[in-house]
């Protein structure tokens, strides 16, 4: 008895560990509200470590000139960053960070010189 108690109590923490989990990484509203699960970004079977490449983002939301043309009207345009070092292609994932609160990679160098509001 005392065996399946323990085996009880082992099972609920780890179904609660595993739902705690889950809300403090929650996905933005529009990736749930898609049905997206973690394999259709992370690409793996198990992605707890794996990054999402750019090319898993880019099947929904275009290619970076569709994301240049779709924020035209932000000034500047943060995914037309001028064509001189360092300004390259960022991965998506250093601003977009779908766990955590966004960033803007561009304040790294340009704080308090620009203003965004990323998704």
């Amino acid at each position: 008895m005392r065996l399946l108690r323990m085996g009880i109590l082992g099972l609920s923490g780890l179904l609660a560990a595993g739902i705690g989990l889950a809300q403090e990484r929650p996905l933005p509203a529009p990736h749930v509200k898609a049905k997206l699960i973690c394999h259709d970004c992370h690409q793996k079977e198990k992605p707890t470590t794996a990054a999402v490449p750019d090319e898993a983002c880019m099947v929904c939301h275009g290619d970076y000139p569709a994301m240049k043309a779709l924020t035209k009207d932000a000034k500047p345009n943060p995914h037309a960053p001028p064509q001189a070092s360092p300004h390259e292609p960022y991965p998506c994932t250093d601003c977009h960070r779908q766990h955590r609160p966004p960033v803007v990679k561009c304040l790294e160098c340009h704080e308090g010189k620009f203003t965004f509001n990323i998704k």
